[in-house]
């Protein structure tokens, strides 16, 4: 019995540590890059879905595959500082920030499901419930990353909740395009001053 105590206070203090440790291996070229995609999306949905309620599929697979390919090129990223990095409190810390967004993920998957099968016609309400979703998983993370990303993830309440307010008009490309690029750009704004920024004696 001892020895499992013993075991449950050495992993205490290492998710302990992980939370006190800044997650240093998100960048600030891929999280830009979300945001440049999220306008490069809004334009998207301009030209060729002009009315998201009669094509929903096309303004989901638009908007669903745009935040996919921004998770997978910052988690490319992450991943390969993980390996280079020869600190395995940086592993520990980039689990415990996957622990603490993922279950936004899970919930705004199975929030968008739940609309498409069951209530296609409510569209309008999915820009507002994304940014909300995605505002949980920043404010759940965010201690692990510069104070000023707590301001992010309100910003993304904000938004949320005016989308939700907007009727029909949050299928409008610029109701996900920016708040997804502002929020996003000023992220890697933060991330760049507050982690990678050159100081005297080199790099943060």
């Amino acid at each position: 019995m001892e020895l499992r105590d013993a075991i449950d206070q050495i992993s205490a203090i290492k998710t302990h540590l992980a939370a006190a440790e800044r997650l240093r291996g998100l960048r600030a070229v891929p999280v830009a890059f979300s945001g440049l995609l999220a306008l490069l999306a809004a334009a998207a949905q301009s030209l060729w879905v002009g009315d998201p309620l009669a094509a929903p599929h096309s303004y989901l697979v638009l908007w669903v595959g745009a935040a996919a390919i921004s998770a997978l090129a910052a988690g490319i990223e992450l991943t390969a500082r993980i390996r280079r990095s020869p600190s395995r409190l940086s592993v520990e810390n980039a689990l415990l920030a996957l622990r603490q967004f993922a279950p936004a993920l899970f919930v705004g998957a199975a929030v968008t499901a739940a609309v498409v099968v069951q209530l296609p016609e409510q569209l309008w309400i999915l820009p507002g419930l994304w940014q909300l979703v995605f505002a949980l998983g920043v404010l759940a993370a965010h201690r692990l990353l510069p104070g000023p990303v707590f301001a992010i993830g309100c910003l993304y309440l904000v938004t949320g909740s005016t989308c939700l307010g907007l009727g029909s008009a949050a299928l409008s490309p610029l109701a996900m395009g920016m708040p997804f690029a502002v929020g996003q750009l000023s992220l890697a704004g933060i991330l760049w001053w507050h982690q990678e920024r050159p100081v005297r004696g080199g790099l943060r």
